[in-house]
């Protein structure tokens, strides 16, 4: 086995009908951009209901029907924000936590400290982050699961991880195994991805990766390290 080893995120999806909600942070291959992408899936018509909107560099899940919409806690809420040299990218309204954590001068890690695994069993979904730090023209990032220690969600086990940034390498976290009934948490460290130079074609390949029945939205946010521009990819299965 080799630890080390970059597998393409068509390679890691292959055959998983059901990853959950992913967040991917890495380097582009010619190690000029810093990239975040973010998708989510479902499979009841409430996690369905959903699209990514984007408003002043901000993205946020939002509902596609509002008559449709039964439990809205747990599905509607900012994915990405930035807070100074910093940007957060999570799988639930933990974004506002980090964010409001730094903009009080305390750490990616201890402001999650203070939240938990999401209150939805059997399947205590667990609430995964990540955050890219940019500092004198290159960037370091960290990722965070907070996941149930038991099939009762009586308690929380928290994992972090943080990364030095590679050309070409990206860490990718979702929130499930795969399919199944309850759902199997992700186990394990961030499975390591190749990430090519091209938004389109990582674009691309991260959705027609993901389950045709299941998926809902991708985004997708190149920076160019020496500009600070940003190239951005939205898609909505809902349109």
């Amino acid at each position: 086995m080799n630890i080390y080893e970059i597998k393409s995120v068509s390679q890691r999806l292959e055959g998983n009908t059901y990853p959950g909600r992913g967040i991917i942070l890495g380097k582009s291959q010619d190690g000029k951009s810093a990239v975040a992408a973010y998708f989510i899936m479902g499979r009841s018509s409430n996690s369905r209901n959903r699209i990514f909107t984007e408003k002043n560099g901000e993205v946020f899940t939002e509902p596609f029907d509002l008559s449709k919409v039964e439990d809205p806690s747990l599905i509607i809420y900012a994915a990405i924000r930035q807070f100074e040299n910093n940007l957060i990218v999570t799988n639930g309204n933990q974004t506002d936590t980090v964010y409001d954590g730094l903009k009080s001068g305390i750490s990616f890690d201890t402001a999650l400290a203070a939240r938990e695994f999401e209150p939805d069993g059997p399947n205590w979904t667990p609430r995964i982050s990540g955050m890219l730090t940019f500092e004198n023209g290159g960037f370091t990032y960290q990722m965070s699961i907070l996941k149930s220690g038991d099939e009762e969600g009586s308690f929380c086990n928290r994992f972090g991880f943080h990364y030095a940034s590679k050309a070409g390498l990206g860490h990718f976290l979702h929130t499930y195994v795969c399919d199944g009934n309850p759902i199997p948490t992700f186990q394990g460290e961030p499975e390591r991805v190749s990430i090519p130079d091209d938004i389109d074609v990582f674009t691309s390949e991260i959705w027609n990766a993901l389950d045709e029945n299941n998926k809902i939205s991708l985004y997708v946010r190149y920076i160019d390290l020496a500009t600070g521009e940003m190239k951005n990819r939205l898609i909505n299965k809902n349109v």
